[in-house]
């Protein structure tokens, strides 16, 4: 899964497969040994994540959410992708 951002150890990526399409557009985390998948609201959709680096998650996703969006649709028609600041 390609990175698109980094921070505070804290892996996010994000992964389209044409093949087999997402029904929500989402994203991949993981901090240290635990991972997660969360919507572009930010909402958790499975795995866990400590409550500290959630609420950096969350805030993250708020401030990225047009870009979330663009680089999902970038990826979907083009399979492109581009990285997202950090906080």
């Amino acid at each position: 899964m390609p990175i698109i951002s980094q921070f505070y150890g804290i892996i996010i990526s994000l992964y389209f497969n044409d093949n087999n399409k997402h029904s929500v557009p989402h994203l991949h985390v993981r901090y240290n040994e635990y991972k997660a998948s969360y919507d572009f609201e930010g909402n958790i959709l499975n795995g866990s994540i400590p409550p500290k680096q959630t609420k950096l998650i969350e805030a993250w996703i708020i401030i990225h959410k047009e870009e979330l969006i663009t680089l999902w649709k970038l990826m979907e028609e083009e399979g492109r992708i581009f990285r997202i600041k950090p906080l």
